[in-house]
Formats: C-alpha cells, structure tokens, sequence
C-alpha cells in the first residue's frame, strides 16, 4: 500500500510539470510557430500609442526575447523560489510559488486566485454533494425498478439534464425563482459577504441546484447502467443465497462494485469546478475563479490566463491523485496489486 501511495504521489508531481511546459508552450511557443514574435507579445502590455522603440524596449526588459527554454526554466524557477518583475519604475517580487504577474492590474495573479478560491469552492463542494447523492440514489432505485415508470421518468429528466447547457437552465431559473417568484437570491451576489451560513446557502442554493441538475443526470445514467451490469453477478446470486438482506446485497456488494467509475468521474468533475466553474460563475455573476478567467480572456491578460490554467491543472491532477488513493478503499485489490 506505502508503494502505491508512492508512486501515486510521484506520478502526480511529474504530471504536473508535463502540464505547466505544456500551458507554457501552447502561450508562448504557439504564437511564435504561427509567425508572432517578440515585439507582438510585448505589444500586450503597453498603451495603444507606444511606438516600436518602446515595444522592443518592453520586450527585452520582459524577457520574451529570450529562448523559449530560458523562458520556462525562469518560469518553473519562480513557481519554485519566486520571481521579480521590471515594470519599468519600480521592480516588483512575486513570491513563490508565483504563477505570474499580470503587468495590467500590476499584482500577482495566485493572490487574486485565492482571494476567489472561497467562492469556486462553495460553488463546487455544494453542488458535489447534491449531484452525488441524488445522482447515485436516482441511479440504483432505477436499476432496482428497471422497466417502471419511475425508471423512465428518471431516465427522461436525466436525458433532459445532460442535454440542457448552463446557461440556458441558469438563466431559466433566475428568471423563474428570482425575479418572478423571488425565492432565492438574484444574480451578482456574492456568497462570501454573508454574515451567517444560513445566509451564505440561501446566495448559493440556486447555482448548486442548477450546476448539480446538469451533473447528476450523467450521474444517474452511470449508476443505473453499473448497477444492471452488477446485479447479476455470480457474487450478487450468492450474496442473495447466503440469506443476507436485500439491503446489505445492494449496498455493500452491489454498490460498492459499481463505484469504482463514478469515482473516477467524480474526480474529474469535481476538479474540473475547483479550477473554475466558467458558465456557472458567469451566469449567476459569481465572483469565482471562472469569471476570473472569462475577465482575463476579455482583457487579453495572458499572466491570468496561463495563472487559472496551471491552477486548475493543479486541481484536477490532486483530485485524481485522491481518487486513485480512494480505489484502495473501496476495491481492495488495488492495495495488492
């Protein structure tokens, strides 16, 4: 079990800084493959009236004259030890581990990635819970009564969930539950202004309901196709023959076998949210780290950018670490293999 741990852990780090030369690549080598140089990226960061002096000027006190392995060595150096940036008057210091510096806003881009952490995260954790339980419990009493009328009404909210996008059923229900009805908080709230948690769920429990409605309709369909596949196991017949409760049949022996891929998914999905969730944050004016990132599109602010993508690489590469850990619990053949 230590070995596995361990090379899980090994595994995730080197992944990691495949993901950050990739990101680098993909902002600063791509441009240049497709005939941009020097001068065009620096263009970025100066006013609209700057001549070609002060472009060159720009470029070379940035760096982006440099070679691109000299590039990312000092980029992997400050995610490491920290970073200074020439802004021209004054030489700033990114500590580490720095993911850039936006030279628009003049600051470092992982404080205002934290500073909007706390939103992304009440967003994504709340609506975890709510597409997990209801999304497994609808998908095992489906199986349970495969055929029924429960079934396919399940079935079809589920097929309408996977199909309806965001932000058509995020703006459908602040038009309906806020506006109209005026039972949960408009858009542009922000959660973290709450002074007691009562208040903090009711700015919140619109965009949980909405972002869960979308993933526990996935969810649901893979529990009930698992469940179908596992319920006639040999293992499931024998369970039943020993005489042990129908409960303890569906729940240790049936269930706990057709975890494995929601765990899977679930990893992803979630780490996915916790480096942004873009639609979702966008359409109820969520100050989290996606509108963060649809700001910093829109500004054409490449440190934010590339910041918010090397963040929630960051999150998607530890939540899959946590979920390769979790096989060891619930399929303990993992721990001897």
């Amino acid at each position: 079990m230590r070995a596995y741990v361990i090379r899980r852990v090994i595994a995730a780090v080197f992944l990691l800084l495949v993901v950050s030369a990739v990101a680098f690549a993909i902002f600063f080598l791509v441009p240049r493959l497709g005939g941009a140089n020097a001068d065009d990226l620096a263009s970025r960061y100066v006013g609209k009236s700057a001549g070609p002096a002060q472009i060159h000027a720009t470029a070379v006190r940035l760096g982006f004259t440099d070679p691109i392995y000299v590039q990312y060595g000092r980029f992997v150096k400050g995610l490491v030890l920290g970073a200074d940036y020439d802004t021209g008057p004054t030489t700033e210091h990114c500590p580490a581990p720095c993911l850039g510096y936006s030279f628009l806003t003049q600051n470092p881009v992982l404080p205002d990635l934290l500073d909007r952490l706390p939103v992304t995260v009440s967003l994504a954790s709340g609506a975890a819970v709510l597409w997990l339980v209801g999304g497994v419990a609808t998908g095992v009493l489906s199986a349970l009564k495969r055929g029924s009328g429960f079934d396919r009404a399940a079935m079809g909210v589920a097929l309408a969930g996977v199909s309806l996008p965001i932000f058509f059923t995020g703006l459908l229900s602040l038009s309906i539950f806020s506006y109209s009805l005026g039972w949960t908080a408009p858009g542009g709230t922000n959660p973290m202004d709450a002074s007691t948690p009562w208040e903090w769920a009711y700015d919140l429990i619109l965009p949980w309901i909405t972002l869960a409605f979308l993933y526990a309709a996935a969810y649901a369909r893979l529990t009930r196709a698992g469940m179908l596949e596992t319920m006639n196991e040999d293992f499931i017949r024998t369970a039943r023959a020993k005489g042990l409760p129908e409960r303890t049949v569906v729940v240790k022996h049936g269930l706990r076998a057709t975890l494995t891929p929601i765990l899977t998914i679930f990893g992803l999905d979630l780490g996915l949210l916790l480096g942004g969730a873009v639609l979702t944050e966008t359409t109820f004016s969520l100050p989290g780290i996606g509108q963060y990132a649809v700001v910093a599109i829109t500004n054409n602010d490449l440190p934010k950018v590339l910041g918010v993508t090397l963040f929630g690489a960051f999150f998607i590469v530890i939540a899959n670490l946590v979920v390769d850990l979790l096989y060891a619990v619930v399929d303990p053949r993992v721990r001897t293999r």
